[in-house]
């Protein structure tokens, strides 16, 4: 592979077997970084990693589910065993959960959707804080959605997970931006071919919405060019 604008430089993506992950670990991969692929479904993941092998770019996978004990802790253990910095790391996974009215919410689901939505996130960057910090200008980019910041009707439980999600990120933002070359931003994909999106629109044609691969271009290129602290953007189209 030719040198690209990530040449030299390690990412890690969770969520990476399918959809905006997936899309992005590849993306990231064609710029040049080494891509550390995290998710539940091995084989997707495989899938991933031999779509980067096939372009001339380098992958690393490592399933793991990062609601499990000590997940986390163990993952963080075997990257830093292996690389001394963190430049990109890209907080993708999520769970969207079942749509419905608040007094309607199951709230042992909903436990399970912040377990994973917000605590896991938390639990990433805390891990991966001191790898971060060792790179010269880390990008923490994370994924979120419209109902994070725009209260809709039946979606409370991914809404408020996802409202938790920025406010965490933005605050560990602000914490390291003086102190480090850390810049946290967020990204919204706005309406993207994905199963989560299928499930949640049953009846809109996959179409009439853009392909992942149009929102892992822009975190790709966000991770390349860089951003100020705080960022927040969607991608249209």
């Amino acid at each position: 592979m030719s040198e690209g604008a990530l040449s030299g430089r390690t990412a890690l993506v969770t969520g990476a077997s399918r959809g905006i992950g997936a899309a992005t670990a590849i993306a990231l991969g064609s710029q040049g970084a080494h891509v550390i692929l995290t998710a539940r479904t091995a084989g997707g993941l495989e899938e991933v990693e031999e779509t980067i092998f096939a372009a001339g770019g380098s992958a690393t996978i490592a399933p793991l589910d990062l609601t499990e004990n000590d997940s986390i802790a163990r993952l963080a253990e075997a990257i830093s065993g292996r690389w001394t910095a963190l430049d990109v790391l890209v907080l993708n996974a999520a769970q969207l959960g079942t749509l419905s009215a608040v007094p309607a919410i199951d709230f042992k689901e909903y436990a399970k959707i912040l377990t994973l939505n917000v605590t896991a996130q938390a639990a990433m960057l805390a891990a991966f804080d001191p790898m971060l910090k060792a790179s010269s200008g880390a990008r923490v980019i994370g994924v979120t959605s419209s109902v994070g910041r725009t209260a809709r009707a039946y979606w409370g439980v991914y809404g408020s997970s996802k409202a938790a999600f920025e406010n965490l990120l933005l605050t560990y933002g602000e914490e390291v931006a003086h102190i480090s070359g850390i810049r946290v931003g967020i990204l919204d994909p706005g309406a993207t071919r994905t199963k989560m999106r299928a499930r949640a629109f049953p009846g809109e044609d996959p179409a009439t919405v853009k392909a992942p691969e149009v929102v892992a271009e822009r975190i790709a290129a966000l991770a390349a060019s860089g951003f100020e602290a705080g960022h927040f953007e969607r991608v249209e189209g």
